[in-house]
């Protein structure tokens, strides 16, 4: 089961592929007995070249921020097909043709899909959880 921090994390991720206007965003969170190397995919589309750079610049750029840089970066120059790994997720950024072609959401059908809220809601939930049990209040005399 993934934890909070990777939910916040690829929530951040979310969060730079909306500013930079991704389209089609897609989160796929992998079954553990599916063969899957990573927990979840962030799959989004740009319109040309420049700007699926732009996004994975910004995905780069607010990890960084946050202590976390991506174990591999492929496809950069190309634009094509991006895909950042940070281990416990990995970021997909296509152009069109391509993500037709190779359909990742078809390959990975069996993965359940997310919205981006699900993610912050639930590390939310979970934060309030841990707050509220970690010091019982005392009565006052």
């Amino acid at each position: 089961m993934p934890n909070n921090e990777t939910k916040r994390q690829v929530s951040e991720a979310i969060a730079a592929c909306q500013d930079k206007k991704a389209e089609e965003l897609t989160i796929l969170e992998l079954e553990k007995g599916s063969g899957a190397f990573t927990d979840y995919f962030v799959i989004c589309s740009g319109t040309n070249p420049r700007q699926i750079q732009a996004i994975a610049d910004e995905v780069e750029l607010r990890l960084k921020r946050a202590g976390l840089y991506p174990l591999n970066v492929e496809g950069y120059r190309q634009a094509e097909w991006v895909l950042l790994d940070y281990a416990d997720f990995v970021v997909h950024i296509f152009a069109e043709r391509a993500r037709r072609y190779y359909e990742l959401e078809r390959l990975w059908k069996s993965a359940k899909r997310l919205e981006p809220a699900e993610l912050k809601t639930s590390a939310k939930r979970a934060a309030k959880k841990r707050t509220t049990t970690a010091a019982p209040r005392r009565k006052r005399a």
